[in-house]
């Protein structure tokens, strides 16, 4: 069920258009754009945390999600799979963004290479149980995922305890970080997230969000 947006006023364009989404909130046809965005975000803030990693003396903190190298399939592939056989409310790809920003400030990591994929998966099959009246167990998305069942297991416990079981996202933050997406992805200019009201500002400390770029960043 896709229950986190905001209506629109009458007479503007559907901004949810790139999630796949009617006014109505009903599902478009075809693949959404919210994929490729997604992919794209995720992509760039891997490239710059490994940047920034490997031309300074800050050590990540290494995790369960950490594999010993990148999995066959990239991102764009991985995502596009996800959403072909897991099936979940186009939502959750964003909410499971929001997941994985609040698991990196929690744990004081970054996204990189050896990470996303096990965290994705991880977040998507999360969110989906969170919002989704229907849903795959988790034997299934491991199998979509790559890994065996026991390791799912391990991800989601590990996962959720690192949350602290905060999985509640309100409209307000949910259309913020659609709209970070967006921006990432290239479709929204900072000029505009202001004019709507939505930029994201940084924390006391001067530093940007996790998933953006380089930059570490604060918790919601």
């Amino acid at each position: 069920m896709e229950t986190l947006m905001a209506k629109g006023k009458a007479g503007e364009s559907n901004p949810y258009t790139g999630l796949g989404l009617d006014e109505s909130g009903n599902r478009l046809p075809g693949s959404p754009r919210v994929l490729s965005l997604l992919s794209s975000v995720l992509e760039r803030s891997v490239r710059g945390n490994e940047k920034l990693l490997a031309g300074s003396k800050i050590k990540d903190v290494i995790t369960i999600f950490h594999g010993s190298s990148a999995p066959s399939l990239n991102l764009r592939q991985y995502v596009e799979r996800i959403f072909k056989y897991c099936k979940c409310s186009n939502s959750c790809f964003v909410v499971a963004v929001i997941y994985i920003d609040r698991f990196l400030q929690r744990i004081d990591a970054y996204l990189t290479s050896l990470s996303v994929h096990r965290l994705l998966i991880t977040s998507v099959m999360v969110a989906a149980k969170f919002l989704d009246d229907q849903h795959y167990n988790n034997a299934y998305y491991a199998k979509v995922g790559g890994i065996s069942i026991e390791e799912m297991n391990r991800l989601e416990m590990r996962f959720l305890f690192d949350l602290d079981f905060r999985l509640n996202v309100t409209t307000e933050v949910f259309n913020k970080y659609w709209l970070m997406i967006q921006q990432e992805g290239g479709l929204e200019t900072q000029t505009a997230l202001q004019t709507q009201g939505y930029c994201l500002k940084k924390d006391e400390t001067g530093r940007g969000r996790r998933l953006t770029g380089v930059h570490r960043g604060r918790a919601l």
